[in-house]
């Protein structure tokens, strides 16, 4: 059962979290569902009010980095753009209007810290996507400086691959790729200060880039969510270890304790896990958004 009220849009596609809807020649509809994923399978259980959150710290961002890249976001209440419809009101809290854009076939992956599968391919090789870090370093180990390490972009049920710049420019071509690293580095950069600032260590998160009609680059999709970003209270950052966390890795680590292989369907969540995530989603949004300055 779909936990908003559906509108009467063609769904165009459902994603991992997100469902979208066809409202015109310019113009999606993005709804950020309850439904959680991980190790990009979608789970059983939601997360009850997880799409609002995700949608109102997205829209704090995006708001940031207007003088850095062009964002997908069109402006004014929901409701205003369909005549007030009651169906637009109720949802308005978990949904975007947005720009109709050609999404690129790459994820746009900034790491700060070395965690989660850079962990892994670090592990195994010494090295993320192709870019040669230092010997001996730890998990949680924070690096020199932020690296850019893109993946490919997975269908629903499938596992994204860590790839080397080379192919990425390869994919998109040489400019796109550069600027696309460029801007993902300029923006994690200022967001990680803003957030450490607020307690929280962003050590690693995807972005995702979209093209105009006329080639113009925007930053689409969700921006340094819990669901898109790896987020650790800075008071409980502690080197050789996986760090406690506001994000979704709490649930990632009860399903390291079970003997599932990582493949649809996924397993159940019992309650106590559901609701100690929530309290984790609702504690980032706290420190992010809450009393901020002008």
């Amino acid at each position: 059962m779909s936990d908003y009220p559906s509108p009467p849009l063609e769904l165009i596609h459902q994603g991992k979290v997100r469902d979208l809807y066809a409202v015109d020649e310019q113009r999606l509809l993005m709804v950020a569902t309850d439904r959680l994923s991980a190790f990009d399978v979608i789970l059983p259980d939601p997360i009850p009010g997880k799409g609002e959150i995700l949608t109102r710290i997205s829209r704090f961002w995006f708001d940031q980095f207007t003088d850095t890249v062009a964002n997908h976001l069109v402006p004014g209440p929901l409701a205003s753009h369909f005549d007030g419809a009651d169906w637009a009101t109720q949802i308005e809290g978990r949904a975007m209007l947005v720009r109709r854009l050609k999404p690129l076939p790459v994820e746009a992956i900034v790491r700060g810290y070395l965690a989660g599968s850079g962990w892994k391919d670090y592990q195994a090789s010494g090295a993320i996507s192709g870019v040669r870090l230092p010997d001996g370093l730890a998990q949680a180990s924070a690096l020199d400086e932020p690296i850019f390490t893109p993946s490919t972009k997975a269908a629903v049920g499938d596992h994204d691959t860590n790839i080397a710049f080379s192919v990425m420019q390869e994919l998109i071509g040489t400019g796109l790729a550069l600027q696309v690293r460029d801007v993902s580095l300029a923006i994690y950069r200022r967001a990680a200060g803003f957030a450490r600032n607020r307690g929280i260590i962003i050590a690693d998160t995807k972005f995702e880039f979209g093209l105009d009609e006329h080639g113009e680059l925007y930053l689409i999709d969700e921006v340094l969510t819990p669901d898109s970003s790896r987020f650790w209270p800075v008071d409980q950052w502690r080197l050789g270890i996986s760090p406690p966390s506001f994000d979704k890795q709490y649930v990632r680590d009860y399903l390291e304790t079970l003997d599932w292989n990582k493949t649809a369907p996924g397993p159940r969540l019992p309650a106590e896990v559901i609701d100690q995530t929530l309290a984790r989603y609702r504690e980032a949004e706290h420190r992010l958004l809450a009393d901020r300055p002008e």
